[in-house]
């Protein structure tokens, strides 16, 4: 039988952005959030590296923004930035305030312990505070224990939104406005009902379209595919970031290296030992992202390597040891002992810079629907993400999202009488072979066709590919309940057509997107956004809206 839940604000997703909101809402209305498994699985508890903001007084506003811009390659909108990077110190005291235990270090000279900042590619001056080489978990478990403190927020684990819920899609008059979503209970095996008069997608990015990633299995974009399907603009979906080092072993699933280990004088080399990232850029090893990650894979495909070598063992054992425990410990788990050797790496589909278009406070195309952290595209990242302006992002505007739908809670009425989930028509499975081969499918064609470089006839053939897996997850979609593998199967292969349409519609090189029928920035016009536009709602309502089946 459906159950329903009615809350203020419905958030989905339950990481830095998600919970963040929820703490900036909770004093004021009812808030459920969302997760898709355990509270704190998901891409913010792997987060290694740390939180980008000015925090040095050497350091400023201005510079962060320059290196911001930088990065982004010329995609970056100017104000995101700025608005970003000036709430960096306060998003940063909150979470100390909220108990979050960064690193400290003593300053010497009788001053005192203070906060240790790191740097990382790309930024100009120590800028990154962290708790070691685990920031994202001090991050996550502390908003954990805040948020099941808080009587106003009500934690749902195991639960996976299968569909936003609108009033275009009720067929109701006046503007479209987003009234709560249908939610599959994985506990219970069934799709339930939650209303509310905001929803929030902090569902992160979509990096598991990818064979090879360093985000956990929940990275199924989900967002971005629930707000397509609803009638959102989708921006800048061809700037997948393939982060430069993951540990390479067979068994080392989606282990990453901290940049950080690069930013504390760490070395790429190749297979003989030889250096190389000075080829490619000035800035050798404390390049941005995407610049590293082409010369590894030029490298690897020159060589016919099957990886190349991370060396931070010329420092002390010691330091080592105090700034990196997490990396040392998993890597002797694989018999790497950094501190005396190199460690193998290979670049992995790491963060998605594109999304669901908002403005700066987070409110998408669709009334009372906005979408925070990785989901969005807030024009912050560009065609490039640096480094540890994630977490930032995430803070900065789970928070301005709370402040505006705290603005607006008395002017939105309940959301109307919804229709339960109607499975009526549709039967158990009895062929999940078909998931688990499209699934498989997806992600190889993705990586070989729409990796870190592509082409015109690559992106074709991916094109083909995956139109024909949106029609078989369509028929199987229609016919069978849902579960959670359909559930992110169904999305992933909708993200993967919004990432390949976008490469096909940018005819030139920038950032991270590369290829090589356009191998060129195009200097020649001004720099725009790729935006993709969904079908009109009557062209969506002859499509399976996953509403009722």
């Amino acid at each position: 039988m459906t159950q329903t839940t009615d809350s203020d604000v419905l958030v989905i997703g339950s990481g830095a952005a998600g919970l963040r909101l929820a703490l900036e809402l909770a004093d004021h209305c009812r808030v459920a959030v969302l997760a898709k498994g355990p509270i704190t699985e998901g891409s913010s508890l792997y987060a290694q590296g740390g939180v980008s903001a000015v925090l040095d007084p050497e350091d400023s506003i201005d510079s962060h923004v320059a290196d911001t811009l930088d990065a982004g390659a010329g995609l970056c909108h100017p104000d995101a930035v700025r608005f970003t990077v000036e709430r960096g110190p306060d998003a940063v005291h909150w979470l100390i305030d909220h108990g979050v235990p960064f690193t400290r270090e003593h300053a010497g000279s009788g001053d005192g312990d203070h906060f240790h900042l790191t740097r990382e590619g790309g930024h100009s001056h120590r800028r990154v505070i962290h708790a070691a080489d685990a920031t994202g978990a001090a991050i996550e478990t502390s908003l954990v224990a805040c948020a099941r403190a808080h009587p106003n927020i009500t934690l749902f684990e195991n639960h996976i939104a299968v569909d936003l819920i609108t009033t275009a899609k009720l067929g109701l008059s006046g503007p479209n406005r987003c009234v709560g979503a249908y939610v599959l209970d994985r506990g219970r095996a069934h799709v339930d009902l939650f209303r509310a008069r905001f929803v929030v997608l902090a569902t992160g990015g979509a990096s598991k379209v990818y064979l090879y990633t360093s985000n956990p299995d929940t990275a199924s974009g989900d967002g971005i595919a629930m707000a397509w399907r609803a009638g959102c603009r989708i921006a800048n979906m061809e700037f997948n970031q393939f982060h430069p080092t993951c540990l390479y072993h067979p068994h080392a699933k989606s282990f990453l290296i901290t940049e950080a280990v690069r930013g504390e004088g760490g070395l790429l080399k190749l297979p003989n030992g030889e250096r190389f990232m000075h080829k490619f850029d000035t800035r050798a090893e404390l390049a941005p992202r995407d610049i590293v990650a082409r010369a590894i894979d030029h490298e690897m495909k020159r060589l016919g390597a099957e990886c190349v070598y991370l060396d931070i063992s010329h420092k002390p054992a010691a330091f080592i040891q105090e700034h990196f425990p997490t990396v040392y410990a998993r890597c002797l788990e694989f018999g790497y002992d950094m501190t005396r050797q190199p460690i193998p790496v290979v670049p992995a589909a790491h963060y998605t810079c594109g999304g669901v278009m908002t403005d700066l406070h987070g409110r998408t195309d669709i009334d009372c629907l906005y979408a925070i952290g990785e989901a969005a595209h807030t024009g912050l990242h560009g065609a490039n993400r640096m480094a540890s302006n994630s977490l930032l992002e995430c803070l900065v505007f789970g928070q301005a999202a709370g402040v505006d739908i705290v603005a607006k809670l008395n002017d939105v009425a309940p959301p109307p009488a919804l229709p339960a989930w109607d499975e009526s028509r549709v039967t158990d499975s009895d062929e999940e072979v078909v998931v688990s081969h499209n699934w498989d499918e997806l992600r190889r064609f993705m990586w070989d066709y729409v990796g870190i470089v592509r082409s015109n006839k690559r992106l074709e053939r991916a094109l083909r590919r995956a139109l024909l897996l949106q029609h078989e997850i369509h028929e199987y979609y229609s016919n069978f309940r849902v579960t959670n593998d359909l559930i992110e199967l169904r999305n992933l292969v909708q993200v993967a057509e919004l990432i390949i349409r976008s490469a096909q519609s940018r005819k030139e090189s920038r950032g991270l997107h590369y290829t090589l029928d356009y191998p060129d920035t195009d200097t020649a016009h001004p720099p725009q956004d790729t935006v993709l536009t969904p079908p009109t709602p009557e062209a969506r309502h002859s499509m399976a809206w996953a509403g009722n089946h």
